[in-house]
């Protein structure tokens, strides 16, 4: 059985936690009336959709204003994990579309699922899934709620990069060596 969530005209969408840092759920909540979904995300999943939708808002027109109601509203438990994630810019529409789904594509690119197949956003053969248009303001707002969640965690090692925790922290650079405390 197939669970397919469309969104044509969400009136919100945006990420979350639940937790604190070093033991949080990141969050991604789409809502219209009567219906709202909340689905589980990893934090690099976040961090690399907030970075690329940036990246492609840079070349489009200004937004105008953004939302600013971006708290998680409940139910915040998540109905399931997202594991493939899907973007792009339709010019005509000026919308983008986000796709997330509960499992990943067997073997299709982007490509082949966006030009061959016009009817993706529609109810399709795959497990759980989301299918979000949104306006560019929607995802303006998302993206900068993105990057501030995942900045507002752990200081990232300057080393290397993992996350900083307050109980130790065995960088992989040093070999499991600290510096001497002075």
């Amino acid at each position: 059985m197939s669970d397919t969530y469309i969104f044509e005209s969400p009136l919100r969408m945006t990420f979350g936690t639940i937790g604190r840092p070093g033991q949080r759920t990141f969050l991604f909540q789409v809502e219209e009336p009567g219906t709202s979904v909340t689905v589980k995300l990893e934090k690099i999943q976040v961090n690399a959709l907030s970075m690329y939708l940036g990246e492609m808002l840079k070349d489009l027109p200004r937004p105008g204003h953004l939302p600013d109601d971006m708290d998680l509203n409940e139910p915040m438990l998540p109905e399931w994990p997202v594991r493939a994630i899907a973007t792009f810019y339709d010019e005509e529409l000026d919308r983008v579309f986000i796709v997330m789904d509960e499992r990943a594509p067997e073997e299709e690119s982007l490509e082949e699922i966006f030009s061959d197949n016009p009817d993706y956003f529609q109810e399709g053969e795959s497990a759980k899934s989301i299918r979000v248009i949104a306006t560019r303001e929607q995802v303006s707002a998302l993206a900068i709620r993105g990057k501030m969640l995942v900045e507002a965690g752990r200081p990232p090692c300057p080393l290397c990069g993992y996350p900083l925790d307050p109980k130790g922290h065995d960088c992989p650079r040093t070999n499991g060596y600290r510096p001497p405390l002075t």
